[in-house]
């Protein structure tokens, strides 16, 4: 590397840790201020003028204009006679009810074992091992030339996890596909003394599928996103400090 290459990788560098020096300290005197207050909940906001919203795009089938009888009252593609309570349309709430219970556990290992050994005599070594007999009072009775090689490999990996979540989430319907299907985005915000938990979820979903008392499983969602997290008080201690992540990314050993 050449020398004006090393000072552009240096300013790079003293840059990149100027600015997160800056944001770093931007944080600090914000929690300072924020010292003896409870956290603050996010405002309702329509979620799709949020700025990381983007309207989801599937393949849509061939769309099949409906057709009304002459005196029916019988509108096709109705689910029952009389009026449906259940969530149709874009704005409606509908109800999604999140039941994991998972349990995996793996366990693998793999050993590896090789012992190599060659040994290799040339005739005293072009005399060199005479001359080694003159110099030194023992004589030399091994080979000069020898090679050994010895290798081991013991691998383990191991897996022990076990979830269990049961929430009930109410979610609103931000927009219905081409094909019927309907998109879902729902969130719920909890302060508990100064802890925020927070429960997001999301997903394209079936008219189908809803039940009869307005809810749908989390697993009948397509493309499903569920987040429970939280901040606050107590979440600040669980993670570690911002040097220690610094250091954990930039340390090679």
């Amino acid at each position: 590397m050449t020398k004006k290459n090393l000072s552009a990788q240096l300013a790079r560098l003293c840059a990149v840790a100027l600015i997160g020096t800056s944001v770093s300290a931007c944080n600090v005197f914000q929690r300072l201020a924020d010292i003896g207050k409870t956290p603050e909940l996010s405002e309702i906001q329509n979620p799709t003028q949020a700025a990381n919203y983007r309207p989801v795009s599937m393949p849509m089938p061939t769309p099949v204009t409906a057709t009304r009888q002459a005196n029916s009252l019988w509108v096709e593609g109705s689910r029952a006679f009389f009026e449906d309570q259940r969530a149709s349309e874009v704005g409606d709430i509908i109800t999604v009810v999140v039941e994991i219970a998972d349990d995996a556990a793996i366990d693998n290992r793999t050993r590896h074992d090789r012992t190599h050994t060659d040994n290799m005599d040339v005739n005293g070594l072009f005399g060199i091992e005479n001359w080694f007999n003159e110099v030194f009072p023992e004589p030399v009775a091994d080979p000069l030339v020898g090679l050994s090689s010895s290798t081991a490999n013991d691998g383990r990996g191991r897996i022990d996890r076990n979830e269990t979540i049961n929430l009930r989430l109410a979610a609103v319907v931000t927009q219905e596909l081409p094909n019927g299907n309907m998109v879902l985005f729902g969130r719920q915000e909890v302060r508990v003394n100064f802890e925020v938990r927070e429960v997001v979820v999301g997903g394209v979903i079936r008219p189908e599928d809803i039940a009869s008392d307005n809810t749908v499983n989390y697993d009948e969602m397509a493309e499903a996103r569920i987040a429970y997290g939280g901040r606050g008080q107590i979440s600040d201690l669980q993670q570690q400090r911002y040097g220690a992540q610094a250091l954990e990314i930039l340390m090679p050993f």
